[in-house]
């Protein structure tokens, strides 16, 4: 007989104890000023460069796979500022969450209004395509000041953390799509919503196809290409990121055409070539601490091991 799957505890269970210390801390730290918590994730960003020694590690791979015109010198100069914009980027995502939105609203400067209205002209709904950026959810929170918009997005393996991002991004989502339930997106697109969806992460070679991502092959989903063909929905590229003032500046950059184009490989290579115009913007706000090259002919994770070279990840090793 199979075994059932055991009830999920309470959150108030031990499991999830360390869930509450990290979140109520955040929490009690939100309360701060703006300016003090940039410095907060500033400390923060410093502190896991120092200790998070394997995170690191795929930060330094990821910046000589994909900036190797920068010195020896320029790549850890880049790699330090990585870590401190990811350091913010956890206080800004609890900005998301928490603070008042009066907060940034003189802080938004909008690009490509023109490009957006065109497409939703057309009326069967938008793919926003988007980006892992350390202004993850500040930018939705931001971009919903201007437009409505859905989100596609991965449940989380931690309940309780569901919850909690779940009724944050609440705020400003219309609602929260999980990326399998296309029966929710179909019916979305159809009453023209935005959807904002982002591609840019490695689940495997099922599904995906290489394509170069910085020059470097990559495994890139083909679902940008089945989305798009749901409803016959116009695909545009969203760039942000935090300005040295302390503005944020969003950009919708023109309709992908064409799109879909008849060929998976030369779709992914497209969508590759908009996410990395938008994160050469500023590669530093990037959350480069994934491993996005994990996918590779010559076994998982292969980048990533203590001595590959980069010329292992030139396209003729692509299968």
């Amino acid at each position: 007989m199979a075994r059932k799957d055991s009830p999920q505890p309470p959150f108030w269970h031990p499991r999830f104890w360390l869930t509450w210390l990290g979140m109520g801390l955040l929490w009690l730290l939100n309360r701060l000023p703006y300016a003090g918590q940039l410095a907060l994730g500033r400390t923060f960003g410093k502190i896991l460069y120092r200790v998070a020694r394997g995170r690191r590690h795929v930060v330094e791979v990821n910046v000589r796979l994909c900036f190797p015109e920068l010195s020896a010198a320029e790549q850890r100069r880049l790699t330090r500022e990585i870590f401190l914009n990811n350091g913010i980027g956890v206080f800004e995502t609890a900005m998301a969450w928490w603070s008042p939105k009066q907060w940034f609203r003189d802080r938004i400067i909008f690009k490509g209004h023109e490009h957006l209205d065109a497409a939703l002209a057309r009326g069967n709904g938008v793919i926003l395509l988007g980006a892992h950026f350390s202004t993850l959810d500040l930018g939705g929170l931001l971009f919903a000041e201007h437009y409505p918009v859905d989100a596609m997005y991965r449940r989380h393996n931690n309940p309780l953390m569901e919850k909690i991002i779940t009724r944050g991004r609440g705020r400003y989502f219309g609602q929260a799509i999980e990326r399998s339930d296309i029966r929710s997106v179909i019916r979305a697109l159809r009453k023209n919503h935005i959807i904002w969806y982002a591609p840019d992460q490695d689940f495997g070679i099922k599904q995906s196809v290489y394509a170069p991502f910085f020059g470097v092959p990559a495994a890139t989903i083909t679902a940008t290409t089945r989305l798009v063909k749901l409803n016959d929905s116009p695909i545009l590229m969203l760039a942000q990121h935090r300005l040295p003032d302390g503005r944020y500046e969003l950009e919708v950059l023109p309709v992908i055409e064409p799109f879909p184009s008849g060929n998976e490989e030369a779709d992914a290579a497209r969508i590759n070539t908009e996410l990395e115009r938008a994160i050469r913007k500023d590669p530093a706000q990037y959350m480069w601490v994934h491993k996005r090259f994990k996918t590779h002919p010559k076994g998982k994770n292969f980048l990533y091991r203590p001595g590959a070279e980069a010329v292992d990840v030139q396209p003729n090793d692509s299968p």
